[in-house]
């Protein structure tokens, strides 16, 4: 049996840098793919593009005021909710309206939806004229797409 041995003489400096130069292959390319699939994300980001951008208005009418309820909203988020038109003397009149509308927008914002909404029982009636007015301003906010 003749065997040659062979000597393969490897440079220490050539192979740290082909195993550098792999890693950050092979970590570019791990990258590439994680940014370029699809995920689940953005299907959820298309489905809370609900509205368009602006501020809209419903009018309440409490017997000779109106009162209006203002919805500002941007692409995906219901941004603010606040009475406008309200005067003292309709303030006076009606004093649950803006307590009742505090704790109804501070729900929707954490929501960013009218469903579950709960309210108290000495404001039930305000309440739900509130909540039909915000639901009337963001069916206008909404895009006709969905």
């Amino acid at each position: 049996m003749s065997s040659k041995t062979k000597i393969v003489v490897l440079h220490l400096k050539e192979l740290v840098y082909t195993a550098i130069f792999a890693t950050l292959g092979i970590l570019l390319i791990i990258l590439l793919i994680f940014m370029f699939l699809p995920n689940g994300k953005d299907k959820d980001t298309k489905e809370t593009m609900a509205y368009t951008a602006g501020v809209y208005t419903s009018s309440i009418q409490l017997n000779d005021n109106a009162i209006d309820v203002e919805v500002v909203v941007d692409d995906s988020h219901i941004n603010s909710i606040s009475l406008v038109n309200l005067d003292e003397t309709t303030a006076a009149m009606y004093p649950l309206m803006q307590p009742a509308l505090d704790n109804l927008s501070q729900q929707i914002y954490e929501k960013q939806s009218l469903e579950d909404i709960s309210y108290e029982d000495d404001n039930q009636y305000t309440s739900m004229v509130l909540l039909n007015a915000i639901e009337s301003a963001l069916e206008k906010a909404a895009n006709e797409e969905n």
